[in-house]
């Protein structure tokens, strides 16, 4: 996967960004994790797909889950995530209350933080837990 998406910024480098900007690679790599094991578990159509990756990508499942994998973090990681939920985000969300939104936002930043920094393997044990 390296070779089709390569990373140019240093772990210093991305440690110096936004951590919306995190929260935006991250809802990305998490999309396509989740995309790719339903595709791989299920005989699903295109439609049936999507509103199955719906269950797990919305605000209030992610915030479910980072709630599930907290205990788990070291303590970078939930300096990540404290910082993914104390951004400043002037986004209101549609289907879920705030809190669950800034709990997403925490959770999307630590798997973009992961993915921007090339802990791979790391993102892989998070999301199996």
């Amino acid at each position: 996967m390296e070779e089709l998406f390569e990373i140019k910024r240093t772990p210093e480098e991305v440690n110096l960004l936004s951590p919306l900007t995190w929260a935006y690679v991250g809802d990305g790599v998490y999309e396509l994790y989740i995309r790719t094991k339903l595709v791989n578990e299920t005989n699903l159509k295109p439609h049936k797909l999507h509103i199955e990756a719906i269950k797990y990508v919305k605000a209030k499942a992610q915030a479910e889950l980072l709630q599930k994998i907290y205990n788990n973090l070291n303590e970078e990681e939930k300096d990540i995530v404290r910082r993914g939920r104390n951004a400043e985000n002037h986004h209101l969300p549609k289907n879920s209350n705030v809190q669950e939104y800034m709990h997403a936002t925490a959770f999307e930043a630590l798997i973009g933080y992961l993915y921007l920094t090339k802990q791979y393997e790391r993102i892989k044990e998070i999301l199996d837990i």
